[in-house]
Protein backbone atom coordinates (compact mmCIF):
# COMPACT_ATOMS: atom_id res chain seq x y z
CA UNK A 1 0.00 0.00 0.00
CA UNK A 2 1.10 3.38 -1.11
CA UNK A 3 2.39 5.72 1.59
CA UNK A 4 -0.01 8.21 2.91
CA UNK A 5 -0.24 11.58 1.37
CA UNK A 6 -0.95 13.56 4.69
CA UNK A 7 -0.53 12.52 8.26
CA UNK A 8 -4.11 13.85 9.05
CA UNK A 9 -5.78 11.62 7.22
CA UNK A 10 -5.24 8.17 9.68
CA UNK A 11 -7.76 5.50 9.14
CA UNK A 12 -11.38 5.83 9.09
CA UNK A 13 -14.19 3.29 9.49
CA UNK A 14 -16.44 4.15 6.55
CA UNK A 15 -20.18 2.41 5.58
CA UNK A 16 -20.67 2.25 1.47
CA UNK A 17 -22.39 0.40 -1.35
CA UNK A 18 -20.91 -2.07 -3.48
CA UNK A 19 -20.09 -0.41 -7.44
CA UNK A 20 -18.74 -2.80 -9.04
CA UNK A 21 -15.87 -5.93 -8.41
CA UNK A 22 -14.56 -7.86 -10.56
CA UNK A 23 -12.61 -10.92 -8.73
CA UNK A 24 -11.25 -11.56 -12.12
CA UNK A 25 -9.37 -8.04 -12.17
CA UNK A 26 -8.79 -8.49 -8.31
CA UNK A 27 -10.45 -5.42 -7.48
CA UNK A 28 -13.38 -3.19 -7.33
CA UNK A 29 -14.84 0.45 -5.76
CA UNK A 30 -17.19 0.77 -3.31
CA UNK A 31 -19.13 4.33 -3.01
CA UNK A 32 -19.26 5.31 0.13
CA UNK A 33 -21.92 6.80 2.52
CA UNK A 34 -20.10 10.11 3.17
CA UNK A 35 -17.38 11.10 1.18
CA UNK A 36 -16.34 12.21 -2.25
CA UNK A 37 -14.78 9.45 -3.90
CA UNK A 38 -15.05 6.08 -4.42
CA UNK A 39 -12.96 3.42 -1.93
CA UNK A 40 -10.76 1.02 -3.92
CA UNK A 41 -11.38 -2.37 -2.73
CA UNK A 42 -8.50 -4.82 -3.61
CA UNK A 43 -9.44 -8.74 -3.48
CA UNK A 44 -6.39 -9.53 -1.27
CA UNK A 45 -8.14 -7.35 1.34
CA UNK A 46 -11.49 -9.24 0.64
CA UNK A 47 -9.72 -12.16 1.44
CA UNK A 48 -8.65 -11.73 4.52
CA UNK A 49 -12.50 -11.35 5.27
CA UNK A 50 -12.74 -14.68 4.04
CA UNK A 51 -14.56 -14.08 0.84
CA UNK A 52 -13.67 -13.68 -2.90
CA UNK A 53 -16.02 -11.69 -4.38
CA UNK A 54 -18.79 -9.42 -3.30
CA UNK A 55 -22.08 -9.03 -4.78
CA UNK A 56 -22.80 -5.44 -6.77
CA UNK A 57 -25.28 -3.69 -4.25
CA UNK A 58 -24.10 -5.21 -1.29
CA UNK A 59 -23.59 -2.97 1.87
CA UNK A 60 -19.60 -2.71 3.55
CA UNK A 61 -18.61 -1.86 6.58
CA UNK A 62 -14.65 -1.39 5.85
CA UNK A 63 -11.86 0.45 7.39
CA UNK A 64 -10.59 2.70 4.85
CA UNK A 65 -7.03 4.57 4.31
CA UNK A 66 -6.04 7.69 1.82
CA UNK A 67 -3.05 7.04 0.26
CA UNK A 68 -1.44 9.01 -2.54
CA UNK A 69 -3.28 6.50 -4.93
CA UNK A 70 -6.73 8.00 -3.80
CA UNK A 71 -8.75 6.22 -1.09
CA UNK A 72 -8.55 2.10 -0.01
CA UNK A 73 -10.13 -0.34 1.73
CA UNK A 74 -7.50 -1.84 4.17
CA UNK A 75 -10.12 -3.84 5.73
CA UNK A 76 -13.43 -5.15 5.72
CA UNK A 77 -15.50 -5.37 8.96
CA UNK A 78 -19.06 -6.44 7.68
CA UNK A 79 -20.99 -7.66 4.34
CA UNK A 80 -24.56 -6.99 4.20
CA UNK A 81 -26.09 -8.92 0.85
CA UNK A 82 -28.04 -6.40 -1.86
CA UNK A 83 -31.92 -6.30 -0.56
CA UNK A 84 -34.29 -6.96 -3.23
CA UNK A 85 -32.51 -9.92 -4.92
CA UNK A 86 -34.93 -12.72 -5.32
CA UNK A 87 -34.29 -16.00 -6.75
CA UNK A 88 -36.55 -16.35 -9.96
CA UNK A 89 -35.44 -19.98 -10.13
CA UNK A 90 -39.13 -22.19 -10.15
CA UNK A 91 -37.87 -24.17 -7.79
CA UNK A 92 -37.65 -21.52 -5.29
CA UNK A 93 -40.66 -19.20 -6.25
CA UNK A 94 -43.44 -19.68 -3.20
CA UNK A 95 -41.25 -21.41 -0.69
CA UNK A 96 -41.83 -21.72 2.83
CA UNK A 97 -39.25 -19.05 3.99
CA UNK A 98 -38.90 -21.04 6.95
CA UNK A 99 -38.48 -24.08 5.52
CA UNK A 100 -35.23 -22.60 3.57
CA UNK A 101 -33.90 -20.61 6.96
CA UNK A 102 -33.89 -23.85 8.94
CA UNK A 103 -31.75 -25.89 6.29
CA UNK A 104 -28.73 -26.43 8.09
CA UNK A 105 -25.34 -24.63 6.89
CA UNK A 106 -23.10 -28.06 5.56
CA UNK A 107 -19.90 -27.62 4.84
CA UNK A 108 -19.44 -27.90 0.94
CA UNK A 109 -16.78 -27.10 -1.78
CA UNK A 110 -17.22 -25.80 -5.15
CA UNK A 111 -16.81 -28.11 -8.13
CA UNK A 112 -17.16 -25.44 -10.78
CA UNK A 113 -19.10 -22.32 -11.35
CA UNK A 114 -19.24 -20.52 -14.75
CA UNK A 115 -20.54 -16.72 -14.00
CA UNK A 116 -21.52 -16.62 -17.63
CA UNK A 117 -23.63 -19.59 -17.57
CA UNK A 118 -25.31 -18.38 -14.15
CA UNK A 119 -24.74 -21.71 -12.71
CA UNK A 120 -22.61 -24.35 -11.20
CA UNK A 121 -22.61 -27.09 -8.53
CA UNK A 122 -21.05 -28.10 -5.33
CA UNK A 123 -20.64 -31.04 -3.21
CA UNK A 124 -21.48 -30.92 0.55
CA UNK A 125 -18.21 -32.60 2.41
CA UNK A 126 -19.08 -36.21 2.47
CA UNK A 127 -21.58 -36.87 -0.07
CA UNK A 128 -21.08 -37.66 -3.40
CA UNK A 129 -24.21 -35.83 -4.68
CA UNK A 130 -24.13 -32.62 -6.84
CA UNK A 131 -25.64 -29.98 -5.42
CA UNK A 132 -26.85 -26.67 -8.36
CA UNK A 133 -25.90 -23.85 -7.21
CA UNK A 134 -27.70 -20.27 -8.83
CA UNK A 135 -26.28 -17.40 -9.45
CA UNK A 136 -29.54 -15.53 -8.36
CA UNK A 137 -28.78 -17.41 -4.89
CA UNK A 138 -25.48 -16.22 -5.04
CA UNK A 139 -25.86 -12.92 -5.46
CA UNK A 140 -28.81 -12.82 -2.69
CA UNK A 141 -26.23 -14.37 -0.55
CA UNK A 142 -23.66 -11.22 -0.81
CA UNK A 143 -21.09 -13.00 -3.30
CA UNK A 144 -20.82 -12.37 -6.94
CA UNK A 145 -18.68 -16.13 -8.12
CA UNK A 146 -17.18 -18.63 -6.97
CA UNK A 147 -13.98 -20.51 -7.55
CA UNK A 148 -13.08 -24.34 -8.35
CA UNK A 149 -12.08 -26.11 -5.29
CA UNK A 150 -13.29 -23.26 -3.02
CA UNK A 151 -14.46 -24.12 0.66
CA UNK A 152 -18.19 -22.75 1.64
CA UNK A 153 -20.85 -23.37 3.59
CA UNK A 154 -24.33 -23.66 2.23
CA UNK A 155 -28.21 -24.38 3.33
CA UNK A 156 -29.83 -27.22 1.02
CA UNK A 157 -32.91 -28.35 -0.32
CA UNK A 158 -33.91 -30.88 -2.17
CA UNK A 159 -35.79 -28.93 -4.95
CA UNK A 160 -38.29 -29.91 -8.09
CA UNK A 161 -34.99 -31.32 -10.35
CA UNK A 162 -32.64 -32.44 -7.25
CA UNK A 163 -30.27 -31.26 -4.32
CA UNK A 164 -30.02 -27.26 -4.71
CA UNK A 165 -28.30 -24.37 -2.71
CA UNK A 166 -30.89 -22.08 -1.16
CA UNK A 167 -28.37 -19.92 0.60
CA UNK A 168 -24.34 -19.49 0.26
CA UNK A 169 -21.90 -18.33 2.73
CA UNK A 170 -18.18 -18.11 2.69
CA UNK A 171 -16.40 -20.38 4.52
CA UNK A 172 -14.55 -18.31 7.03
CA UNK A 173 -17.30 -16.35 7.60
CA UNK A 174 -19.38 -19.03 8.77
CA UNK A 175 -16.45 -20.47 10.75
CA UNK A 176 -15.76 -16.84 12.97
CA UNK A 177 -18.70 -15.94 13.57
CA UNK A 178 -22.10 -17.67 12.81
CA UNK A 179 -22.10 -20.24 15.31
CA UNK A 180 -25.06 -22.28 13.35
CA UNK A 181 -22.85 -24.67 11.27
CA UNK A 182 -23.54 -28.27 10.95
Amino acid sequence: MAAMTDSNDGPSTQMGTVKWFDPVKGFGFIVADEGEVDILLHVNVLRNFGQSSIADGSRVALVAQKTDRGVQATEVISITPPEGIHPSLPDLVGLDESRLKDAPLEASRVKWFDKGKGFGFANVFGRSDDVFVHIDVLRQSGLSDLQPGEAIAMRVIDGKRGLMAVEIKAWEQVVTTDGDFS
